[in-house]
């Protein structure tokens, strides 16, 4: 079976940076953020403000997005192999 960890192939420090920042955020925030974009965006439609309504309306995708970005940083980050070793 072929082994698929990226042997000789490190991150960079701009993703390393990014991931470690990244990982400190609790994944529920980003469920939360969602959420309440979903809200926000209904309360615009009935308040009649449909074109706000329509582009906050778009914003739960890209949080879902980033909280599954988060998830996979907290799983398989950089630091998988760090973390392994505390085991």
């Amino acid at each position: 079976m072929k082994d698929l960890t990226n042997a000789g192939h490190g991150e960079g420090k701009v993703a390393k940076a990014i991931e470690e920042q990244t990982s400190k955020l609790p994944s529920d925030l980003f469920l939360w953020a969602a959420v309440g974009a979903i809200g926000v965006s209904l309360g615009l439609k009935i308040m009649g403000h449909k074109h706000n309504a329509l582009f906050v309306g778009q914003w739960p995708a890209p949080f879902l997005l980033l909280g599954l970005y988060n998830k996979i940083v907290k799983l398989q980050g950089h630091d998988q192999e760090e973390n392994l070793d505390e085991y």
